[in-house]
């Protein structure tokens, strides 16, 4: 494993020369990017442990997969639900991580009797894929990687924390001035430098205080890559976030970009580059319109907890030991992961119908 000063210290030469190169200044959707993404020294590219349940593990957060089986098991009920209904024998994942939601989701629908040709995993990292390939070894003969999505391509595609890891631009009012929030140097160190810009939220913010937010042009041009491309099939991302009003409001002042290091949230960007996860909480408004500009149509919005729930959570937890129900249990209670993630789904060369995860408390009405 790379010691964590190499690390650091060549990653910052590298994003150095990216921002001399481009006159002084990067946007922080490009410092975002080369922090996690820069080949064999960004986060998601480096070999440091990220996740796990605990701190000791070396780990920085915990996702709902790590966290219970149950997660894939009660999702793998709506993939072979949406397997059904579109006619299709292939699921696609967005960003495995260790491939514990893929290997939850494949034993689940073989324990369902739902065969399927392949199950890609679309990946940017590809020092996962190697921990992927071992924990799938059951699954081999099905299982494939790619790095890109294809032109054309059927099946439901999932993904479980992959919208808020999208590099996003940061906008600032100052002295009711709009600035975009860039990276600059000054002497060695990394400073935070605005610019005068006539991007804008899509909402207006009202009042003139001083406020921080996100834009998600990234995410947003991923959603409508996918829409174009998937010619049937189904869709289901699951994330933090909210919908445009909320995400948007007056007193959401300070934006939603965090920080994810040895289970602790910070919100410095410009610390420990490389070491620690960078994120933002996903405008699924957004999210939703980039669909239906791609073709996609939206089967449901709801909160995690109330999706599990319609998957059969219940039922699940009858089954499970004391020990085993308690971390399923934060899986939908309010306080843990059940509000703030929400889940999104999608549809593209079928009629919508009422998919199993949305039944009940579907929010698509507050998008």
């Amino acid at each position: 494993m790379t010691e964590p000063t190499i690390l650091t210290n060549a990653l910052r030469s590298h994003i150095d020369q990216a921002i001399a190169e481009a006159g002084g200044w990067l946007g922080f959707d490009r410092f975002m990017a080369l922090a996690l993404y820069t080949p064999g020294l960004g986060y998601y590219a480096n070999d440091t442990a990220k996740f796990g349940a605990m701190p000791d593990s070396g780990s920085d957060f915990v996702t709902a997969p790590e966290l219970s089986p149950v997660f894939g098991q009660l999702l793998a009920a709506q993939v072979a639900e949406a397997l059904a209904a579109t006619g299709t024998r292939e699921v696609w994942e967005f960003g495995a991580g260790t491939g514990a939601l893929a290997l939850q989701v494949l034993d689940e629908l073989q324990r369902l009797g739902v065969a399927i040709e392949r199950y890609t995993i679309v990946d940017l990292s590809g020092t996962l894929r190697a921990r992927q390939q071992a924990r799938l070894a059951a699954h081999a003969p099905t299982v494939v990687w790619a790095d890109a999505l294809p032109a054309r391509m059927q099946g439901v595609v999932i993904g479980n924390e992959v919208l808020d890891a999208m590099p996003v631009q940061l906008l600032a009012r100052v002295g009711g001035v709009w600035h975009e929030r860039g990276v600059a140097l000054q002497g060695e160190a990394l400073v935070w430098a605005d610019r005068p810009t006539d991007l804008r939220p899509p909402l207006e913010v009202e009042g003139e205080h001083d406020y921080e937010t996100e834009i998600h042009a990234q995410g947003e041009a991923f959603i409508r890559t996918l829409g174009e491309r998937l010619e049937r099939g189904a869709a289901f991302f699951i994330d933090y976030g909210f919908g445009e009003s909320e995400y948007y409001h007056p007193q959401r002042h300070m934006g939603t970009t965090v920080c994810h290091y040895q289970h602790q949230v910070d919100s410095d960007p410009l610390d420990k580059i490389g070491l620690k996860d960078i994120t933002a909480h996903v405008n699924f408004t957004g999210t939703a319109v980039a669909a239906q500009e791609a073709g996609l149509e939206v089967l449901g919005y709801t909160t995690q907890a109330h999706f599990l729930i319609n998957c059969g959570l219940q039922q699940k937890l009858e089954q499970l030991t004391q020990v085993q129900r308690v971390p399923a249990l934060k899986l939908m209670m309010e306080h843990e992961m059940g509000e703030l993630f929400k889940v999104i789904g999608l549809c593209k060369g079928v009629e919508p119908w009422n998919a199993l995860g949305f039944v009940q408390g579907d929010r698509t009405h507050r998008l």
